[in-house]
């Protein structure tokens, strides 16, 4: 199948699908199997595994056009197979052994094998540094230790990268090494899933690992000493990648207002007559064009070479911080009613607020933007006025 051609069979599935079947899943939390098995027949699940395993191999600029297209549904049918094209796979994809990959990544470009990054803990999350999950190596084995928490898809994931320290904590990041864990290692457990203010039908749980005996050729690479390297290189990948969930989203934000106010009347005239109004959408418009430039941009920057850690995290935080204010002016728009649960955006509204926080909370994109700024800048190259 052509790129534009598969473009449109998931507009199509998004648009008479899974739009209508989003009432349903907030109401059972939980994904319809036969709506995952027609993403999984798109290929969805593969986006960003190579040709060569299965998977439709795209460049990150074809990735996001097609996450632009998925997520106009709520961003819980991109969840599903989001850490198969992400945080869950791209580290194998990018440090993994010739073994590694001819082993898993087949089955995670299908969605047989559901796959899960397992990075942050509840004293590590935005300060990776603070790991305490630990990998101890006897003999031919790893003994891991530690409480992953916040796990997407985790109660339904086969494959677990975990990031834990095989070195002394003096060792800092250089001592953080990543190792794919099969859900059937003794030792391994996963807690019952978090209930959170949004995203129904998408699950997120603890895993713990006690004395959990993991071969010594799951060490990812076969290397020690690179899991930070590899977690970072992964979500220079996921930024871009949500920031197009939360440009979709936007869009399909718009779309629920432009509809919304074009219906409703007051004072005998639709509400769109309304300069007021007027000027909300214009704002939300503004900045959705102005988030998927800079995605498309950046995403282009990506698949030539270049270094992009500080134009993905301005695009993550610029979109998804763009989303929340969406969400809140079409919420607005909608006045009493936008309130209720009888409408969608009060649920995509509580939604898009958990796009600010994961793969990096807004706060730790200014951070990266600022230090990759002073990074490259020379002192008084510019602006010093003699």
């Amino acid at each position: 199948m052509q790129f534009d051609e598969l473009k449109r069979a998931l507009r199509k599935l998004v648009r008479e699908e899974l739009v209508p079947a989003e009432p349903m899943i907030e109401e059972q939390d939980c994904i319809p199997e036969q709506l995952l098995a027609k993403l999984k027949a798109l290929g969805m699940f593969g986006m960003t595994t190579p040709r060569q395993y299965g998977g439709l191999g795209l460049n990150m600029s074809e990735e996001v056009q097609l996450v632009f297209e998925l997520t106009y549904a709520s961003p819980v049918f991109r969840a599903a197979l989001g850490s198969n094209n992400g945080i869950g796979a791209i580290g194998l994809i990018n440090e993994g052994t010739l073994e590694q990959k001819q082993k898993y990544l087949p089955r995670i470009a299908t969605g047989e094998l559901i796959s899960s990054f397992c990075l942050t803990e509840q004293n590590a999350g935005s300060d990776v540094a603070a790991l305490e999950t630990t990998a101890v190596r006897e003999g031919d084995h790893f003994l891991l230790n530690g409480i992953k928490r916040f796990i997407t898809n985790s109660p339904r994931a086969g494959l677990y990268t975990v990031y834990a320290r095989t070195a002394p904590k003096e060792a800092g990041t250089a001592g953080i090494s990543a190792l794919l864990v099969e859900r059937s290692c003794p030792g391994l457990s996963v807690a019952e899933p978090w209930k959170t203010m949004g995203f129904r039908g998408s699950h997120s749980a603890d895993v713990t690992f006690t004395n959990c005996r993991v071969p010594a050729d799951a060490l990812l690479g076969m290397k020690e000493g690179v899991g930070f390297k590899a977690a970072m290189r992964t979500l220079d990948h996921a930024r871009i990648h949500m920031a197009a969930v939360a440009n979709g989203l936007s869009r399909r934000l718009i779309d629920e207002g432009l509809g919304y106010v074009q219906r409703r009347k007051q004072f005998g005239q639709p509400l769109a007559n309304f300069q007021l109004i007027q000027a909300m959408l214009a704002d939300c418009e503004t900045e959705t064009v102005a988030g998927r430039a800079m995605i498309e941009k950046v995403a282009c920057d990506k698949d030539a070479g270049l270094t992009i850690t500080k134009d993905a995290a301005c695009a993550k935080y610029f979109s998804t911080e763009a989303a929340g204010r969406i969400a809140d002016r079409v919420l607005q728009m909608h006045g009493g009613v936008g309130y209720t649960k009888t409408t969608a955006v009060e649920r995509l509204y509580r939604d898009a607020r958990l796009l600010r926080i994961f793969e990096g909370t807004s706060q730790i994109q200014q951070i990266v933007i600022s230090r990759e700024m002073l990074r490259g800048a020379v002192p008084g190259s510019a602006g010093d006025v003699r």
